[in-house]
């Protein structure tokens, strides 16, 4: 009974908290729990006159055609790669910006540079691509306008595969370096001042603060990040892949992901089976990843682990 009693009253205690809570929760449920009863698509050969579940099934076969699509390994390897490309350069870029912003004398300086920096994270991805575009056209792009100007050959960005990594880096972090940096700029604000004037009393210059005390003090955070960020190391960013890429196939092979090459799927081949056992797929292996990836964490550091 006491047990019923602390319950009901920590309930009326927090209800306003509980009612705040309230829109995450359901939004959780609609938009994360209800569509896992979409999972038996995967298992399905749909059509549009039986539904979900009233399909016929068909095993593992929407499985093997996508294996057997001759895609599967190549969309899984780049969203893998460009997945392990995009949390190094991001964490140290995000990284390096906190700290700067920390070691910034001037306040005002460091608001107006934080803003700036901040406001990327806010344009959407079709205006980015259209950004990109004007940079990167081969007729009228800015950059070829120069390289033109000074008397060299157009590169025509939209036809080599090889230098997109680059441009989807960049844009990338662009767009997410000031989003990416509040958490590590929120773990430095809450290091103890005292060990920065000790450090300082005892001659130690800016850089050795920074390896001997910021950056021991930020992993915590750091390895946080990186094992949510491993999570999902299996999902590309599909709004960055679509926008900037498109369905341009000249550059499928260097730039196709999982997300993009479901999405085709889907839209083109008119194939829910098939993208439904790819998203199956694709979840599978970020859940088995994050499980891995939280072991090796926990057996460096149980402090450290998610789980």
């Amino acid at each position: 009974m006491s047990n019923k009693e602390t319950f009901l009253n920590r309930f009326v205690k927090y209800r306003v908290f509980l009612i705040m809570l309230i829109p995450a929760l359901v939004y959780t449920i609609v938009f994360a729990y209800l569509p896992m009863a979409g999972i038996v698509m995967a298992f399905k050969k749909y059509n549009y006159v039986d539904g979900i579940f009233k399909s016929p099934w068909n095993g593992f076969k929407n499985f093997e055609f996508f294996f057997q699509s001759g895609k599967a390994l190549l969309v899984t390897k780049n969203t893998v790669l460009y997945n392990i490309l995009f949390i190094v350069f991001n964490t140290a870029l995000q990284m390096a910006v906190a700290i700067l912003l920390v070691e910034m004398k001037n306040r005002y300086f460091r608001k107006i540079s934080q803003s700036v920096m901040f406001l990327p994270y806010f344009i959407s991805w079709v205006i980015v691509s259209v950004l990109a575009f004007n940079i990167l056209s081969y007729d009228f792009g800015f950059l070829n306008s120069i390289i033109q100007a000074l008397g060299g050959e157009k590169i025509n960005f939209y036809a080599d595969g090889k230098v997109w990594p680059l441009i989807l880096t960049f844009f990338g972090a662009w767009k997410g370096v000031g989003y990416g940096s509040v958490m590590y700029l929120a773990a430095l604000m809450g290091i103890d001042t005292s060990l920065y004037e000790a450090a300082y009393i005892e001659g130690a210059n800016e850089f050795q603060r920074i390896f001997k005390i910021s950056i021991p003090l930020m992993m915590p955070t750091v390895i946080i990040l990186l094992l949510l960020a491993i999570g999902g190391i299996f999902r590309g960013n599909f709004d960055m892949f679509y926008n900037l890429v498109g369905n341009n196939g000249l550059l499928h092979n260097a730039t196709d992901v999982i997300d993009t090459f479901t999405f085709r799927a889907l839209i083109n081949n008119n194939d829910f089976g098939m993208s439904a056992a790819a998203g199956l797929y694709q979840s599978i292996l970020c859940f088995i990843t994050i499980l891995l990836a939280n072991k090796a964490v926990k057996l460096y550091d149980p402090d450290y682990s998610l789980f």
